[in-house]
């Protein structure tokens, strides 16, 4: 039961923020991207402090462990971005951020296939990260994976924009979107059989699961935040941000409560 839950979670999600991304990536619709950055913020940083450090925390693991977990994950995952192993896109030209016209174009040119191969290994990553979840807890796994989903949208979306400028045809960059979000029910299924065999494992898988939201938001998410310095649509940023920390929050409560 707990394998066809992370079967399903991997590719709904998947399915959705692909769709919800080509649909996004039209121009008359480009803008709503900066929106989503800052709500996906607000999901990833409340499902890994005020749910998942704390589930870990409290599983009877060893503290210091766990904390060494959480440090060397954000690091690694810093090492990976830093490589280019790992990779995410927000911006495309006329979303306001200041970058040189052609930008999507030059950084395609060379490139786009590569993206592609470090979205698959991101997405085989979190499929990874969501069979750990659902592992822990059914309702965490499901809570990661609406995280996921949100911070993928915006990253979607810049690699639609960078294939299209490439030269790629709507229907082929959805395509090879499709093929790479799959690596993300690889990534699930491969981690159900990988935990299910080491559950004493299961603690620090969480923890690398903060970690990476940890990590993406604040170093990648943020940043890309604060090229707006316009007062008003700060405000809607720190409303979004909130309002995703408050979904999580009140999910947390709520899966405490019980």
């Amino acid at each position: 039961m707990t394998l066809l839950l992370i079967v399903m979670a991997t590719t709904t999600g998947g399915v959705l923020s692909l769709m919800v991304a080509a649909w996004l990536s039209m121009d008359v619709l480009a803008r709503l991207v900066q929106h989503l950055v800052s709500l996906s913020a607000g999901f990833l940083l409340g499902t890994a402090i005020l749910h998942m450090l704390p589930e870990a925390f409290e599983s009877g693991a060893d503290f210091h462990a766990l904390a060494w977990t959480l440090l060397l994950g954000i690091v690694g995952f810093f090492l990976l971005e830093k490589f280019a192993i790992l990779r995410h896109s927000h911006h495309h030209e006329g979303d306001g951020h200041d970058h040189h016209h052609g930008h999507d174009e030059h950084e395609a040119g060379p490139g786009g296939m590569l993206i592609l191969v470090g979205d698959s290994i991101h997405n085989f990553v979190d499929g990874v990260l969501i069979a750990g979840a659902f592992l822990t807890d059914p309702l965490l796994g499901w809570m990661t994976t609406v995280a996921i989903v949100a911070h993928e949208i915006p990253q979607e979306v810049g690699d639609f924009i960078v294939l299209l400028n490439a030269g790629y045809s709507r229907s082929r960059a959805f395509l090879f979107n499709a093929l790479a979000g799959a690596a993300a029910i690889l990534g699930g299924v491969v981690g159900y059989f990988a935990l299910q065999a080491t559950r004493e494992f299961l603690p620090y898988a969480v923890m690398v699961a903060a970690a990476s939201f940890i990590y993406i938001a604040l170093a990648d998410l943020v940043p890309d935040m604060q090229r707006q310095r316009k007062t008003k649509q700060s405000m809607v940023q720190l409303g979004l941000l909130a309002l995703g920390i408050g979904v999580m929050a009140a999910i947390s409560a709520l899966l405490h409560a019980h």
